[in-house]
Formats: structure tokens, sequence, C-alpha cells
């Protein structure tokens, strides 16, 4: 399932998937702007049939944070 979320990832942030890893974020991926994570927490949840808060939301800051919330959110990755 990783490697699902990795691809998703590497998809809308347009790079390779091999470049996406668990500290992954706005300060290692150029192309991770507000827009980007706005459109890849959209794809997130309907990927994975969820629904993130705002206070999730807000304290996303790298690809393992996102982990953390989808298994909060009972998903198996």
């Amino acid at each position: 399932m990783s490697d699902k979320l990795y691809s998703l990832i590497a998809k809308i942030m347009n790079i390779p998937v091999k470049q996406v890893n668990e500290q992954s974020g706005p300060e290692s991926i150029p192309s991770w702007t507000s827009f980007n994570e706005y459109v890849l927490l959209t794809e997130l949840e309907s990927e994975f049939n969820t629904k993130f808060s705002i206070d999730e939301v807000v304290s996303i800051k790298t690809v393992a944070d996102i982990k953390h919330h989808l298994q909060n959110h009972g998903v198996e990755l």
C-alpha cells in the first residue's frame, strides 16, 4: 500500500517515485506547493475513502505525517 501512496504523491508532484520517501515534503520537493498539497489530499481522500480533518491537514509536513493520518483512519499501509 505504501507503493500506492508513493506513486500517487509522485504523480501529483510530477517527480519520479524513487524521490518519494518518509521525509519527503515541501522542503525536499519543490513542486509540493499549497495547491499541489490540496490536490494530493483530495486524491488521497478519494483513493483511500477517508476524510481528513482541518487539524490533520494543517499538521501534515511530510509523507510520514500522511501515512500516520491514513493509519489513524484505518488504512493499512
